[in-house]
């Protein structure tokens, strides 16, 4: 029986978010995982349980763990995440990535 060739993906999903809908879905997703690895790391760092953080955080231990999937649908507001941060003895930093043409 002879092996299938399969093809990267890579072009096909440059392709895809080429759209500016399907970028704009991918970006809220990507943002979504980079917000719960920066949890999860932050937690790490400080030593902390998910029931310890969301104590001191004044959330609950299921909403810490949503954030930490990152597959939870919500984004979770500036101001939760700022009591993270600070449960955490961490700072909430914030930044745009610029990358292409300048705008005009």
């Amino acid at each position: 029986m002879k092996k299938k060739q399969y093809r990267s993906a890579k072009t096909f999903v440059e392709k895809l978010l080429k759209d500016p809908e399907i970028r704009v879905l991918f970006e809220a997703e990507r943002a979504k995982t980079l917000i719960a690895d920066a949890v999860l790391s932050a937690r790490l760092r400080a030593g902390l349980t998910q029931v310890e953080l969301a104590k001191l955080a004044k959330t609950t231990q299921a909403v810490v763990s949503r954030i930490e999937s990152g597959s939870d649908s919500r984004v979770p507001s500036l101001e939760l995440l700022s009591r993270i941060a600070g449960a955490c003895k961490a700072t909430l930093t914030f930044a745009f990535s610029f990358h292409g043409k300048k705008a005009a």
